[in-house]
């Protein structure tokens, strides 16, 4: 088979046959096909899409390109959760350790920042010594002890996914709904779940923009999941504002710190991380319902397991023993942090969340290139959320920046992004959910 005669097919809307898939995944794998023909592959993909068969081929493809993790030394229920995309998305970090806290063992296989949203790997890496690639012997190890452990694929874990979701997030093909997919499950598949909830974001902040669009990206990644024999349902949930008060990598870190320790909780957040994490526990057998397993979620929290959970696993994946303690101590500090005034009064009624993540990005918290690194000190927090009242004093948040200019045009691509008016438009944290 030649690659270029797969990509044609696909460029005119034909159907692909599952060895013309796994030969793909296979040169993906091995260097054998090229960056420019993973690209164009991948913007084939984009447009003429992937029938579901075709979107399973590749996914099992994928998940078949390294090791396949198997758990079954463990005497309690393997458990997961992935989110789309958004901006101020830190949900993983704490609800892996409230999943363990409640009896289950989680082996998250996370990713990097894609486009205009920032990736659960970039935030850990702010954290010194954090190991987000150790070797499967560790990762086993540190999942076995302490019940959780949030890492990026290993070199063989699902390597053919590693290499197309670099390329995807700097050629325009990220919001594929078959290469998401198949990018999502792969790695799920791959870490031996026996349960999994997807977080399917809407809204302007997020992929998937309509309520549509979004049902369409969950039920896919649910089908496709159950198809190939893991239990999987989704939440639907909103991205028409940050969902944390902080965007960025190590601003977010301490965001979730302060929210397992108690210090501060952004209410949003804690909807949506209470229930996903209700779903999963009913999901995983170790709640007869979500509601019951919601208010598990909620007792790790407010007992302090969770955060106890997160310290250990920081410890033990390499990072400071004290990490929790005294986050401060361990994280970068951007050399220049304001506020940002609004260009006026009033209340906020409306926010273009990927105007934020962009600003993120363009501070250098994000990548331009696959091969581009991160500044993590950088970022924004204290976001006003839709409804409040700016103005007077009350600023629209706070940049982190790592000069004078920088900190100028992040503040400028703020204001730009919020809309004041006189009310604020009724929201809501979930929207639904889509079963198997």
């Amino acid at each position: 088979m030649l690659p270029q005669e797969i990509i044609r097919k696909k460029r005119d809307g034909e159907t692909l046959h599952p060895d013309e898939i796994a030969f793909m995944v296979r040169g993906l794998t091995d260097g054998s096909v090229s960056e420019g023909q993973v690209a164009a592959f991948a913007m084939a993909v984009f447009f003429k899409g992937m029938s579901r068969p075709e979107a399973v081929a590749l996914t099992s493809a994928m998940r078949d390109s390294g090791t396949v993790l198997d758990w079954s030394n463990l005497d309690g229920a393997v458990l997961d959760k992935h989110s789309t995309g958004g901006i101020g998305d830190n949900v993983s970090l704490m609800l892996a350790p409230a999943l363990a806290a409640c009896g289950a063992y989680v082996p998250m296989i996370s990713g990097r920042g894609l486009g205009h949203t920032g990736g659960t790997l970039d935030k850990l890496d702010a954290i010194p010594g954090y190991a987000t690639q150790p070797d499967n012997d560790l990762f086993r190890k540190v999942v076995a002890e302490v019940g959780c452990a949030v890492i990026g694929q290993t070199a063989d874990l699902a390597p053919a996914d590693k290499r197309l979701y670099g390329i995807r997030d700097v050629t325009a093909t990220v919001e594929s709904m078959p290469l998401i997919t198949a990018s999502i499950l792969s790695k799920k598949l791959a870490a031996g779940l026996a349960g999994l909830v997807m977080d399917v974001k809407i809204g302007n902040g997020a992929f998937m923009q309509t309520i549509e669009a979004s049902r369409g990206l969950a039920k896919s990644l649910v089908e496709v999941a159950n198809g190939a024999g893991l239990k999987t349902t989704a939440l639907i949930t909103d991205m028409n504002e940050p969902l944390a008060t902080a965007a960025g990598n190590a601003v977010e870190v301490q965001n979730a710190v302060d929210f397992l320790t108690g210090a501060r909780i952004d209410q949003r957040l804690w909807d949506v991380t209470v229930a996903l994490g209700g779903e999963l526990l009913a999901t995983g057998g170790l709640a007869k319902d979500a509601g019951e397993g919601s208010g598990k979620i909620e007792t790790a929290f407010r007992s302090g397991k969770a955060a106890e959970l997160f310290g250990r696993m920081v410890a033990a994946l390499g990072g400071p023993p004290d990490f929790v303690e005294h986050p401060a101590k361990h994280l970068r500090a951007a050399p220049v942090v304001r506020d940002i005034a609004p260009e006026g009064a009033g209340v906020i009624a409306g926010i273009d969340t990927r105007a934020i993540g962009i600003a993120v990005v363009e501070l250098g918290g994000g990548r331009l290139r696959a091969s581009d690194g991160i500044d993590h000190a950088v970022g924004f927090t204290a976001l006003a959320g839709l409804g409040t009242h700016v103005g007077n004093g009350a600023p629209l948040g706070c940049v982190h920046a790592r000069d004078g200019a920088a900190a100028d045009r992040a503040a400028a691509s703020l204001r730009a992004a919020y809309r004041l008016g006189d009310s604020a438009p009724a929201s809501r944290t979930v929207y639904e959910r889509i079963g198997a």
